[in-house]
């Protein structure tokens, strides 16, 4: 992605908006198909930076960001966000499964806190009870096969 952020939906149609944060292209296509059943994916950016610019023009219902990224990183743009007062939840996707980075992210405001381990397991999971004023961890314990 060459632009500053990557513009993808107009209109929602009444679907929760997501904003998508992650430095790895891969991540970002395969989470927008994840959610795209249910929610209107309306960015995806590959920094905090962005990520914030984004929030502030298009005050989405959910922004997913990852922790570790370029230029300012996910916890540093979830107080940000937060600062702007805005509505917006947040959920974190990582792959840190340490918990100073969980109470950091819950101290930063994230509503949620997913594993990329997980991600097909706890991520939907984790923007629902965002909307609902939840927190949301994912589990330590590996998904079943069952």
């Amino acid at each position: 992605m060459t632009s500053t952020y990557r513009y993808i939906a107009e209109d929602s149609a009444g679907r929760p908006t997501v904003v998508l944060a992650d430095d790895h292209v891969r991540v970002l296509a395969r989470v927008r198909q994840i959610l795209s059943p249910s929610y209107e994916v309306i960015a995806m950016v590959e920094d905090g930076w962005k990520a914030v610019q984004v929030v502030a023009k298009f005050h989405p219902d959910v922004a997913v960001l990852d922790i570790l990224m370029p230029r300012l990183d996910g916890l540093e743009a979830a107080r940000e966000i937060r600062e702007m007062r805005c509505q917006t939840s947040i959920v974190f996707l990582t792959v840190q499964e340490d918990e100073d980075y969980i109470t950091a992210a819950l101290a930063a405001g994230a509503k949620g806190y997913v594993v990329k381990s997980r991600l097909q397991f706890d991520l939907v999971k984790a923007i629902e009870d965002a909307l609902l004023g939840r927190i949301f961890v994912s589990s330590r314990h590996p998904p079943s096969t069952r």
